[in-house]
């Protein structure tokens, strides 16, 4: 029996119009994990939520990080939740060079 793949949902705030941003990063997401994931939900939303989670389990929001991820940041967070072993390239570098920098 398979398991079934995850869904990634990203609530957007229609009222701040970021649903435009939403989409980018949706298309983003299923371009990235075309194999990892069965889809990306958008959910429109309101009070200027943009929230990012797989399954569920939040791994990105707005108003806790007081800023929008950068979607090399959202592609790491994503990829930790649904192919921890897999390789994003050049993001992955950009952030180990953040790291060894003391940033």
């Amino acid at each position: 029996m398979q398991m079934s793949l995850p869904v990634i949902e990203i609530e957007y705030c229609r009222q701040c119009r970021w649903q435009l941003r939403a989409a980018w990063m949706a298309q983003e997401m299923l371009t990235t994990f075309e194999d990892e994931i069965s889809g990306v939900l958008l959910r429109p939303g309101t009070g200027g939520v943009f929230r990012v989670s797989v399954n569920g389990v939040l791994l990105w929001s707005r108003k806790e990080a007081g800023r929008h991820a950068d979607i090399s940041e959202l592609k790491q967070l994503v990829r930790d939740k649904v192919a921890p072993d897999r390789s994003l390239g050049h993001s992955d570098r950009k952030r180990a060079a953040v790291g060894e920098a003391g940033v």
